[in-house]
C-alpha cells in the first residue's frame, strides 16, 4: 500500500508505475482504493461508476477496469457536500457530517470488493489518501491504516519534497500514527525530486536512523510523461498546455482550442487526447478576454451544471461564447456543457444542486429534466451527418449523466448511439453546425474520429490535412516511461522483500 504524509503527493502515479512494474515481471496484478473524492470518473463494461485514477491503474496493469478496484466514489458537489457513489451506483446526496456517520456502514462493502479482487489476482497495489495521520478524521477514515490492516498490507509511506520540509513531513506523519498502525510503515519514498541526489544523503541517514525504517528511493520530479490526472485540482495552477513536453511536437500552425474551467469541471481528461496532438493547443480559462481568437470552445462536464452555468454568466463567459458563436466560431458543450447550450435546464427534484429551474445559453434548441437515476453506460457510436466530420465514423464512449435531453423538431443529432439498452440517437447541432454538443465522454479518444474533427478545423481555417497521433500508444509509452523512471530509482530488491516477508504486521497483531 502507498500512503502520503498528504494531498498531491504522488500517490496515484506511484501507484501506477509499481503496478506497471508488476505487470512487467508477470504478476497477475490489479490497483485498489477504497474511497476516492474525484469527479473525474469513468463507466465500466456493466454500467458502474468508478474513479478515473483506478482505471488508469487497471491500465497500467495490462487489466479492465472493475467497480471493485474502487467501491466508494464522492463527487463533490459543493464545499460541504457530494454525492457519495457505492459499488457504482449513486446512494445520495451527503454532508460532510452525515457521510461521517454513513461511512462505517459502507465498510464491508469496501471488505467485499477487496476480497473479490484477492481471489482474482496475486498482487494488489493499494493507494492511501490524503493522511493517515489527520487525527481530526481517524474515526472515519477507511481508506488509509484501515485499509492496510484489513488487506495485511505493508505500506510504503510517500512524500513530496518538492513542497519542502519533506523530513519534517516523514517524521511528524509517524509521530501521530499509533505504534501498531507505525510497525506497518516498511520503507519510505521521496517523490518530485529536483537536483542531484547526492545533496540528499545526510538527510537519509537521520531520517533511517531516527525511525529505523528504510528510504526505499527518491523519484525525480518529471514533466515529459504522460500520465492521465486524477482530478480537476490540477488545473487551479496550471490554465495552459495541460500536456506538454511529452515528447510530441508542437508546430507553428496551432489549432486553438479553448475549454472553460467551471467550478465543478468533470472528466476534462475528456480533452487530453486533443492536447497530445501536433499542432493543438488546449487552454484552460476562466477569463472570458481568453476567448477571443480561439478556433473552438469547449463547455466540459460538470457535477452542478445550473450552478457553472450562472458561473459562466456573472463571469461574462457566457457572452464571451455567445460572440463566438455568432462570429463563426465553433462551440462544443460535452455532458453538462451540452445541457448549458440548450433553452432551459429543469432540477425538479434538485438532484444536481440547490436550484430547480435555469434558462440556458440558447445555442441549441434542446431543453434538459434532471432525473433522479443516473445514466451511466458504455457505448459504441457512428458519427452523423456533418459539415465539422466525416459521416459513419465508429467510435467509443460512455456516458454519465442525471439529465435528459430533448430536441426540438428537425434538429439535427451529432452520432448514432448503440449500448445494450439499443440503438438511439445523441447530441444536437445548429443549423450552421458550428456549435454542437453531445453526452459522450471519451469521444475524441478515437484517433479516426479526432482526426476527422482537427481536420475540419484545418479545412475551415485554410490548412492542409494532417496525420494523428495514437493515443493508445501515447498512453502506454508513458506507463513503460514512468515504470523505467521508478526501477531506476527505487532498490527494487527491497521492495520485493518486504512484499515477500508478509505484511509487517508485529507478531500477535493478526485477526
Amino acid at each position: 500500500m502507498i500512503q502520503g504524509t498528504g494531498s498531491g503527493v504522488g500517490k496515484s502515479v506511484l501507484c501506477a508505475a509499481f503496478c506497471r512494474i508488476f505487470y512487467q515481471d508477470g504478476l497477475r496484478v490489479a490497483p485498489f482504493k477504497s474511497q476516492n473524492m474525484s469527479l473525474n470518473s469513468f463507466v465500466t463494461r456493466d454500467g458502474l461508476e468508478m474513479a478515473r485514477s483506478q482505471v488508469v491503474q487497471a491500465e497500467a496493469c495490462g487489466i479492465e477496469p472493475s467497480v471493485d478496484m474502487n467501491p466508494i466514489l464522492l463527487k463533490p458537489s459543493s464545499d460541504i457536500g457530494c454525492q457519495v457513489i457505492l459499488e457504482g451506483r449513486v446512494v445520495g446526496n451527503y454532508s460532510a457530517e452525515a457521510y461521517g456517520r454513513y461511512v462505517h456502514d459502507a465498510w464491508s462493502a469496501v471488505c467485499s470488493s477487496y476480497e473479490r479482487l484477492a481471489r482474482q489476482y496475486g498482487t494488489i497495489v493499494i493507494e492511501g489518501a490524503g493522511s493517515p495521520a489527520e487525527v481530526n478524521l481517524k474515526d472515519r477514515d477507511i481508506v488509509n491504516m484501515r485499509t492496510a490492516e484489513m488487506a495485511h498490507a505493508p505500506v510504503l509511506l510517500a512524500a513530496d519534497i518538492d513542497k519542502g520540509g519533506v523530513f519534517a513531513s516523514l517524521v511528524g506523519t509517524l509521530e501521530l500514527l499509533e505504534p501498531h498502525e507505525r510497525a506497518r510503515v516498511k520503507g519510505f519514498l521521496i517523490n518530485k525530486f529536483r537536483g542531484d541526489v547526492s545533496l540528499l544523503a545526510p538527510g537519509i541517514d537521520f531520517l533511517e536512523k531516527r525511525t529505523g525504517i528504510p528510504v526505499l528511493g527518491v523519484i525525480p520530479y518529471f514533466k515529459d510523461i504522460y500520465i492521465q490526472e486524477e482530478d480537476g485540482v490540477v488545473l487551479e495552477n496550471h490554465c495552459g498546455l495541460r500536456i506538454a513536453d511529452c515528447g510530441i511536437g508542437k508546430s507553428e500552425s496551432l489549432i486553438d482550442i479553448v475549454v472553460l474551467h467551471l467550478p465543478h469541471i468533470s472528466n476534462f481528461t475528456d480533452l487530453d487526447a486533443l492536447a497530445a496532438e501536433q499542432g493543438v493547443q488546449v487552454r484552460y480559462t476562466r477569463d472570458p478576454a481568453a476567448l477571443a481568437g480561439a478556433d473552438v470552445v469547449v463547455i466540459p462536464g460538470s457535477k452542478n451544471t445550473i450552478s457553472d452555468l450562472l458561473f459562466l454568466r456573472k463571469t461574462g463567459l457566457e457572452q464571451g461564447i455567445r460572440d463566438h458563436a455568432a462570429a463563426g466560431g465553433m462551440v462544443v458543450g460535452i455532458c453538462g456543457g451540452y445541457q448549458m447550450l440548450g433553452l432551459t435546464i429543469s432540477d425538479p427534484f434538485m438532484t444536481d444542486g440547490d436550484m430547480r429551474e435555469a434558462e440556458g445559453m440558447g445555442l441549441l434548441p434542446v431543453t434538459t429534466v434532471m432525473e433522479q437515476e443516473k445514466q451511466t453506460v458504455q457505448v459504441t457510436a457512428r458519427t452523423l451527418t456533418s459539415g465539422l466530420w466525416d459521416g459513419n465514423i465508429e467510435l467509443s464512449g460512455y456516458e454519465i449523466h442525471m439529465g435528459r435531453t430533448k430536441k426540438k423538431t428537425g434538429v439535427s443529432s451529432a452520432f448514432q448511439v448503440r449500448s445494450a439498452g439499443g440503438s438511439r440517437e445523441d447530441g444536437a447541432q445548429s443549423p450552421n453546425q458550428r456549435v454542437w454538443g453531445t453526452y459522450l465522454h471519451g469521444l475524441f479518444d478515437s484517433d479516426a474520429f479526432r482526426k476527422s474533427f482537427l481536420d475540419g478545423i484545418r479545412k475551415h481555417k485554410g490548412m492542409a490535412a494532417s496525420a494523428v497521433g495514437s493515443y493508445e500508444q501515447l498512453k502506454q509509452d508513458g506507463f513503460e516511461k514512468l515504470a523505467a523512471i521508478m526501477r531506476a530509482s527505487i532498490d527494487m530488491q527491497k521492495l520485493y522483500a518486504i512484499l515477500q516477508n508478509g505484511d509487517g504486521t508485529p507478531s500477535g497483531m493478526h485477526s
